[in-house]
């Protein structure tokens, strides 16, 4: 078994599921169990001031090497994994020189991975690739990207010859939560640029994100004692179903979108006869139209409720995260050194946008510009997830190469 496969089976079977009804920091206390290990795993490679802090995230520095004044570059993962799949008593399972046919996981016979569910298995054939075992997802969704980095600390520690500049690593819990950025220290952090490791396929890069808000609709009736409740009672559940149904069904919805369309997302609804709530997610590209979803459901919403005479709403609207490729086109050289990596290496240079957000959005409207490299996951969150570890050995290249970049492109 090769370093990076062993490294990422040991990290994906220690439990780091994060919750989002927790109201602590981080979310759950055992994230802190990967945290303390990965400190004190780059403390063993050298890196002095390598620590985990009280909210587990993880910092550490590999000294400049060269005399060139080189912008201090930041490779970023996160440790927790997502709640929407038990991380419990995770059994990686190392599939050696895989052979294109389905794959059925021990621990659950009816959990199978096909090339015809998952093209990007045929990639891999006569490749190694790790999968779980049936019951659990398998955590490559961000242990992947924490391995990456490790093994490019590991390479570089190794290789001292090789030239770069002043090098942080960070590492980061809760961002399946929504919250990998809320504790960082930037200033501790000390980063001129950052890269995050938490995309998909060979080859990806990701610079770009949904812009995202948060959208409560809060309906208020009239409660009554339901013996007696005629021409009295206004159910605030009913009218919460009528504004359900309300819309629209073939277009801005996640289940009818994809590339780059956006969509008005219900996630959570609650209540009683008196009072609801539904709780919506806004996505979109393009920022505007955010304030143009937000409207589309204040129309829904008076148009419902004034069928109800008596009954009530309020919204409330939350901004979540933005396109960090508002950010990052200001800053071009983030992406031409990383596209100069990717071609020494020899992979394509794949450009694609991130329905959804990463820590890297937060970080770059926070002053850190941050895109996304790929670390070959698939089938996030899910009991079929799976990595080539092909794909994460040649994204420890690209970071290897990136640095050099870096280095070799500055000219003072």
């Amino acid at each position: 078994m090769s370093s990076l496969a062993n490294r990422f089976m040991r990290y994906v079977q220690i439990d780091t599921q994060s919750d989002p009804h927790s109201h602590t920091f981080p979310s759950t206390q055992k994230q802190k169990n990967l945290s303390e290990l990965l400190a004190k795993e780059l403390l063993g490679l050298g890196l002095k001031d390598a620590h985990a802090d009280e909210f587990g995230y993880v910092y550490a520095t590999i000294p400049a090497n060269t005399d060139k004044n080189v912008p201090v570059i930041c490779f970023c993962s996160h440790i927790d994994t997502a709640p929407d799949c038990s991380g419990t008593d995770v059994k990686p399972i190392l599939h050696k020189r895989y052979d294109g046919l389905p794959i059925i996981l021990p621990d659950d016979p009816s959990q199978i991975l096909t090339i015809e569910a998952y093209p990007y298995l045929a990639d891999h054939i006569g490749k190694d690739i790790i999968t779980a075992s049936g019951k659990t997802l398998l955590g490559a969704d961000d242990k992947a990207g924490v391995t990456i980095i490790m093994e490019m600390v590991k390479w570089l520690q190794e290789n001292p010859s090789v030239k770069h500049g002043t090098i942080k690593i960070l590492f980061t819990p809760d961002e399946e939560v929504g919250n990998g950025t809320a504790k960082i220290d930037l200033q501790k952090l000390g980063a001129n640029y950052a890269y995050t490791l938490d995309g998909g396929a060979l080859g990806s890069f990701e610079d770009e994100t949904f812009s995202a808000n948060g959208l409560t609709i809060t309906i208020q009736g009239v409660i009554a004692h339901p013996g007696y409740a005629k021409g009295k009672m206004i159910n605030a559940l009913k009218i919460a179903g009528d504004i359900l149904t309300a819309l629209p069904k073939d277009q801005l919805a996640p289940e009818v979108t994809d590339e780059k369309l956006g969509f008005v997302h219900p996630i959570r609804v609650e209540g009683l006869a008196e009072q609801a709530t539904i709780e919506f997610i806004l996505r979109d590209f393009d920022t505007a139209q955010l304030a143009h979803y937000e409207a589309l459901l204040k129309d829904i919403a008076d148009t419902v409720t004034k069928r109800y005479p008596g009954a009530t709403y309020s919204i409330t609207v939350v901004e979540q995260y933005r396109n960090m490729k508002e950010i990052l086109i200001l800053h071009p050289l983030v992406e031409a050194n990383a596209k100069e990596a990717y071609k020494r290496v020899g992979i394509p240079f794949i450009k694609e946008p991130i329905r959804g957000g990463t820590d890297g959005s937060r970080l770059s409207f926070m002053g850190l510009p941050c895109p996304n490299i790929f670390t070959g996951m698939q089938a996030i969150h899910s009991k079929h997830e799976w990595v080539g570890v092909s794909d994460m050995e040649a994204a420890v290249k690209v970071l290897t190469e990136l640095v050099q970049v870096w280095e070799q492109n500055t000219t003072n």
